[in-house]
């Protein structure tokens, strides 16, 4: 699907998730809070949004990771990687200093919820009943909250959008902070000269909104993965899906980095002005 623009409002409280989810847009925030501007070594880095009174206010150490995406579930070929995923994103916050309950403290919680307010996700078309979600997940809260140590909700979802190549002699897809060279697909080793390079490729970015206690947005980023499509050269001259998806631990920690900047500041972070 087409990368989804950010949407202009304050750090969204869980009833305002309610329209967000209704929109079907991500959690990119602007507005309240510290705002970390693109540009830079990469323009395409996104200005990922960290609300300094949402951490003041009740400060963020004892975290779990939910096993659900915020937005619409990822597809099949990308679903599959969701829990290594969430593995090395709770590798990365716990080397930074943040406890990391157990996520099942969650999936439990909310498996128990859905007998009760039922699934919110039609298993059909993947659409969202948005009032039954913000059910679930304040009930999970109350619960967590009452018999837990938890102090935040982390929700990472991976975002499948379009990138697009750049022309000329070096082929680099540049998006949200990072770039990728496309794979190739297929006998042989070359491309064909009458490749359609304008013809946009697909990726794969990570989104991570941040919650604390009760439930106000502390933090919302985005950082990019990888190319989920390479050149197919058999046909010589479109795109197919690679089988290799998501399975570059490099692309994914470097995803990972992005997309929590700078609520976990990251070195050489590409969104620098090279003249600052």
């Amino acid at each position: 699907m087409h990368q989804r623009p950010g949407l202009r409002l304050p750090y969204p409280s869980v009833s305002t998730l309610l329209t967000l989810l209704t929109a079907g847009v991500m959690l990119i925030a602007a507005g309240c809070g510290t705002t970390v501007g693109g540009g830079g070594y990469n323009p395409t880095t996104n200005a990922n949004q960290l609300s300094e009174a949402v951490v003041e206010k009740a400060p963020i150490k004892n975290v779990v990771i939910a096993h659900i995406n915020i937005g619409a579930p990822s597809r099949n070929y990308i679903k599959k990687s969701e829990t290594m995923v969430d593995g090395r994103i709770a590798a990365y916050l716990r080397a930074n200093g943040y406890t990391i309950l157990p996520q099942r403290e969650f999936s439990q919680r909310w498996n128990n919820a859905t007998l009760i307010y039922g699934d919110p996700v039609d298993p059909t078309t993947g659409r969202i009943n948005t009032k039954t979600f913000i059910q679930i997940v304040q009930s999970v809260r109350d619960d967590m909250r009452d018999k837990t140590n938890v102090d935040g909700f982390v929700f990472t979802d991976l975002i499948e959008h379009d990138a697009v190549v750049s022309g000329g002699m070096n082929h680099i897809a540049r998006f949200n902070g990072v770039s990728r060279k496309p794979s190739l697909k297929g006998p042989g080793d070359g491309v064909s000269a009458d490749f359609d390079w304008s013809r946009p490729v697909s990726a794969v970015s990570l989104q991570v909104s941040i919650y604390n206690i009760d439930l106000e947005q502390a933090f919302a980023g985005l950082g990019g993965i990888d190319l989920t499509d390479a050149i197919d050269t058999r046909s010589g001259n479109g795109w197919v899906r690679r089988k290799d998806v998501l399975e570059n631990e490099n692309h994914i920690d470097e995803g990972i980095q992005l997309a929590l900047h700078p609520f976990i500041v990251m070195d050489n972070w590409p969104g620098n002005n090279p003249d600052g």
